[in-house]
């Protein structure tokens, strides 16, 4: 289980990530899709987030080429597809739900033997945040292409 600050209500999604150590990948992802003011913005949102670890998993060199200037609209579609609007808890997952991300395509959630989202597990739940909450996950999800 990845360990996050109880930092809770006194700061949003980007801050609460940026300080968890655990998300440098994440964080320099939403910088070069100009997405660090939405994160930071009312919401409320629900992030999967991926750690540093998950974003090393991806084959050599995918991470590199999706930071790329000219890449950041499929940079984009990536990192949106991590975030659900609105604040979704642990306690509101079901089974083979199926929720609409800001992206545009749903993910699905799984609870049966551990909480995932598409093949990717949740390993920390429930971070609150000003702005919404964060789940860790283990993986990054890829949007249907």
């Amino acid at each position: 289980m990845t360990a996050m600050p109880a930092l809770s209500e006194t700061v949003d999604i980007v801050d609460t990530a940026v300080a968890a150590g655990d998300f440098g990948t994440l964080a320099a992802a939403l910088t070069a899709a100009d997405l660090v003011d939405t994160l930071k913005g009312e919401g409320p949102f629900t992030v999967f987030a991926p750690t540093d670890e998950a974003f090393a998993a991806l084959p050599e060199g995918t991470v590199e080429d999706l930071l790329k200037p000219e890449n950041k609209d499929k940079l984009a579609a990536v990192l949106t597809y991590h975030v659900v609007p609105g604040k979704v808890m642990s306690t509101d997952l079901t089974n083979g739900m199926q929720a609409a991300t800001v992206n545009g395509a749903d993910v699905t959630i799984m609870t049966d033997g551990g909480v995932k989202v598409n093949d990717a597990s949740v390993t920390a739940a429930d971070v609150e945040a000003t702005n919404g909450v964060i789940h860790v996950i283990d993986k990054v999800i890829l949007p249907p292409m």
